[in-house]
């Protein structure tokens, strides 16, 4: 664990800095733990008189850690195992861009797809264009059996591999018989951040958007949007997974509260 001393410059008035006595001249402890019972051998990430929230960056063992130890409110930023579906109803072109953007225009993100959800009907139209397209790209692909029989670089996956954010050059792909059997797998492994359709069917997409639960939907379009900065909030602060207070992708709102002011002039209740 790295630790780092910060000499105070200038102390804002009515800050924490000052009602803590800190003063010009004083320093700060920096931590950058990297594991998790580093995070929590100091107090002040449990104790809520100084703090208001808090919002853990970082894997799934630290999120979940944070989630479970802090007496601070958490805004769980979830992991992202995030899925393009292609429908029956898709271009060929389109579902190929909006998953090679998706997958790899950044590896190690949240909202980038880890799994895609192929109909039964484009599989042979659409299928091999888009593992050969993966697969230029450098990426593992790893389907079931009707994939695999698309293209012989693809590697059998397992049960794990649908479940699977691994922020790496790997894909899962799995084929469906219907739209139905789609948004059941979808919503059975996903972790409510951001899905995507792609598709030409105005009723399939409305159905998608109704049906999938998770904080971001999308139709014709890649799960790399989802950010606070792109969706015009500002700096990125973290996407939110959970559905109450904050989710999705968040902006300074969702760090802000109430307050209520009442003026009167000796109203009562009765």
């Amino acid at each position: 664990m790295k630790k780092h001393l910060h000499k105070i410059a200038w102390v804002e008035p009515g800050s924490i800095a000052e009602e803590l006595g800190l003063e010009p001249g004083d320093a700060i402890e920096e931590i950058n733990g990297n594991e998790i019972e580093d995070i929590f051998d100091y107090q002040y990430y449990v104790e809520d008189e100084y703090l208001d929230v808090l919002i853990p960056r970082g894997g799934a063992g630290l999120i979940q850690s944070v989630v479970k130890n802090s007496t601070v409110p958490v805004i769980e930023t979830g992991t992202g195992n995030c899925h393009v579906y292609v429908d029956e109803f898709a271009q060929k072109d389109m579902a190929v861009n909006i998953i090679i953007n998706a997958k790899t225009q950044r590896l190690g993100t949240c909202n980038t797809c880890e799994s895609l959800v192929l109909h039964k009907n484009i599989l042979e139209s659409h299928g091999p264009a888009i593992i050969d397209a993966l697969l230029e790209k450098g990426v593992q692909v790893r389907g079931d059996e009707r994939v695999c029989a698309l293209n012989d670089q693809v590697i059998p996956a397992t049960e794990e591999d649908w479940g699977t954010e691994y922020l790496d050059s790997i894909i899962s792909v799995k084929t469906v018989d219907s739209f139905d059997e789609a948004v059941a797998h979808i919503n059975h492994y996903n972790t409510g951040h951001s899905e995507a359709i792609v598709t030409d069917s105005y009723q399939n997409a409305q159905e998608f958007l109704n049906q999938i639960d998770a904080a971001a939907v999308y139709v014709n379009a890649s799960t790399r949007f989802t950010d606070g900065f792109e969706f015009g909030f500002g700096a990125e602060i973290g996407i939110s997974t959970q559905k109450i207070h904050a989710r999705g992708p968040m902006g300074l709102d969702a760090l802000t509260t109430s307050k209520f002011i009442i003026y009167g002039n000796g109203q009562i209740r009765k």
